[in-house]
C-alpha cells in the first residue's frame, strides 16, 4: 500500500543498460572457455595459424612478388584480420540468445542486449588479438609500418559492421529455418576464404574475374584497407561506400525481421529439435 514508486531518469536507465551490456559481453567472451584469457589465446592462435599457412603457401608457390610491393607479412595480415573479424562477428550474432532463450526470462534482459553484447564481445576479442599480434611482429620480427592507421582501422570496423549486419538477417531467420541458417552461415564463411580477396588485390584482376568478387562487401573492405596500409597501392576498382551501404541495408532488414520474429516466436518451436 505504501510501497514507494521508483522513477528512473534517462541517465539511470542508460547506466543500467550499459551495465547489462557489459555483463552480457563478459558472459559471451567466457561462454566457450573457462576464462577470457583462454578465449583470447585461442583466437590469437587461429589468426597466427592462418597467417603462417598463407605465408608458407605463397613462399613455396613463388607468389610473394606477385602480391604488391611492400611488407609481405603485413599484406597477408591485412587480409586475414578483416576476414576473421567479419566472419567472427557474423557467427557471434547468429549464435546470440534468441527470444525463446531461458535468459530472456530475466526481466532486465532482452534480445537487443543479447545481440549488442554478442557483437561487442566479438569486436573486443578481435581488436585485442590484432593489437597483440601486430605488437609481437613489430617487436620480435621486424617493424610494422602502416601508412594511414586511421583509414586501415576504419576498414577493420567496416568489416566488423558488415559481418554483424549480415548476421542480423540470419538471426531473424534462425527460429523459422534453423538448419537453413546454419548451412548458409557455413557456406558463406567458406566462400569468403576465396571471395574475400585476402590472397590477391583487385587491381591485378582482369575485368572478367573482377565480376566474381565485387559483389562481396568484405572484398571491398579488404582492398580498401590495403590502400590505406601501403603507400604504393591505390585501389581503383573498390570503394568503402558499397560495404557501408550493404551493411546499413542488411542491419535495417535484420532489425525488422528480428522484431517480427520476437513477436511470433515460441519456446514450443524448439521442443522437437
Amino acid at each position: 500500500m505504501f510501497k514507494p514508486e521508483r522513477r528512473d531518469t534517462a541517465l539511470t536507465r542508460a547506466f543500467t543498460l550499459g551495465e547489462l551490456v557489459y555483463h552480457a559481453t563478459v558472459r559471451n567472451i567466457r561462454k566457450g572457455h573457462s576464462t577470457g584469457l583462454q578465449a583470447l589465446i585461442m583466437n590469437i592462435m587461429q589468426s597466427v595459424i592462418f597467417i603462417a599457412a598463407f605465408v608458407i603457401m605463397f613462399t613455396f608457390l613463388g607468389l610473394r612478388g606477385a602480391a604488391l610491393r611492400g611488407d609481405f607479412v603485413l599484406y597477408i595480415m591485412s587480409g586475414i584480420f578483416l576476414f576473421m573479424t567479419h566472419i567472427k562477428a557474423m557467427g557471434a550474432i547468429v549464435g546470440a540468445e534468441g527470444p525463446a532463450s531461458p535468459m530472456m526470462k530475466h526481466a532486465p534482459m532482452n534480445t537487443a542486449i543479447a545481440i549488442l553484447s554478442a557483437a561487442l564481445s566479438s569486436l573486443y576479442i578481435q581488436l585485442l588479438s590484432v593489437f597483440l599480434i601486430l605488437f609481437g611482429v613489430h617487436v620480435i620480427w621486424h617493424p610494422i609500418v602502416i601508412e594511414d592507421p586511421g583509414g586501415a582501422f576504419a576498414m577493420f570496423m567496416l568489416a566488423w559492421f558488415t559481418g554483424a549486419a549480415i548476421g542480423m538477417i540470419l538471426l531473424a531467420l534462425k527460429p523459422w529455418f534453423p538448419n537453413f541458417v546454419q548451412i548458409v552461415n557455413s557456406i558463406y564463411s567458406r566462400v569468403n576464404m576465396i571471395a574475400s580477396g585476402k590472397m590477391f588485390v583487385a587491381n591485378t584482376l582482369p575485368s572478367t574475374m573482377l565480376a566474381f568478387f565485387d559483389w562481396n562487401p568484405l572484398f571491398h573492405a579488404i582492398d580498401q584497407s590495403r590502400g590505406y596500409t601501403f603507400i604504393n597501392y591505390n585501389p581503383h576498382y573498390t570503394n568503402w561506400e558499397y560495404p557501408l551501404m550493404i551493411g546499413v541495408i542488411a542491419l535495417v532488414i535484420g532489425m525488422m525481421g528480428e522484431f517480427y520474429t520476437k513477436r511470433h516466436t515460441s519456446a514450443s518451436w524448439f521442443a522437437g529439435r
